[in-house]
């Protein structure tokens, strides 16, 4: 077992201490652990972020592999508790909460209230405009990532990060469309999930994105 003392002394090694500290005293919600959210996690995770709150009703299922960080021995188990034991695998020391549970219209502000930064990783367009929308109305000190249209296998420089309001960031191509028959793959919801954890570190660590 690798103590915290020295993988935090690894982790000084890879950013500023002030860098660090700023991942290590952040949370992160994720609701939605699918292709984009149990990515999200992993690199999330790895940065050293502190706390990761996981929300998600479903179990994994074969059909979950060729996109999702799952692994076959993850079959039939909710996909909160694998996806909490594959952090701890990386890193025991950051703080998991789980949430198993399906995000309705009755359940989200008890859910969410709080959460400084939520990443959006629904795959069902309802629940999106649901939560997205409830934030941004109802919880002003919330900012949102969300992720949108990554099917495929088209050109990936078409995925990109974009500001749509004041706490809304949106990442993917906001074209392809998993509902018509364009299927989701590993390389280009990836992409978006590395895009959608990259704008959660810049807004951890400089409080805006700057997207060119």
């Amino acid at each position: 077992m690798v103590t915290k003392v020295e993988l935090e002394e690894a982790m000084d090694k890879r950013f500023t201490k002030e860098i660090y500290k700023k991942f290590k005293n952040a949370r992160v919600c994720i609701a939605g652990l699918g292709g984009l959210g149990s990515n999200i996690a992993i690199m999330l995770a790895r940065s050293g972020i502190g706390t990761l709150k996981l929300i998600d009703f479903d179990v994994v299922d074969i059909t979950n592999l060729n996109r999702q960080a799952y692994r076959i021995c993850h079959i039939g188990i909710e996909k909160t508790k694998a996806l909490k034991e594959m952090v701890e695998e990386i890193n025991p020391y950051i703080k998991v909460e789980v949430c198993q549970e399906k995000v309705t219209e009755y359940n989200i502000e008890e859910i969410f209230k709080g959460e400084a930064y939520v990443c959006e990783a629904f795959d069902n367009p309802e629940y999106k405009a649901l939560l997205v929308n409830y934030l941004l109305e109802r919880q002003p000190e919330t900012v949102v990532v969300s992720g949108s249209g990554m099917a495929g296998i088209g050109n990936s420089n078409a995925i990109c990060t974009k500001k749509k309001m004041n706490r809304l960031y949106v990442c993917g191509d906001g074209e392809s469309d998993a509902y018509k028959g364009m299927g989701l793959l590993a390389p280009r919801v990836s992409i978006c999930a590395g895009h959608q954890a990259n704008v959660l570190l810049q807004l951890i660590t400089q409080g805006d994105c700057s997207l060119g």
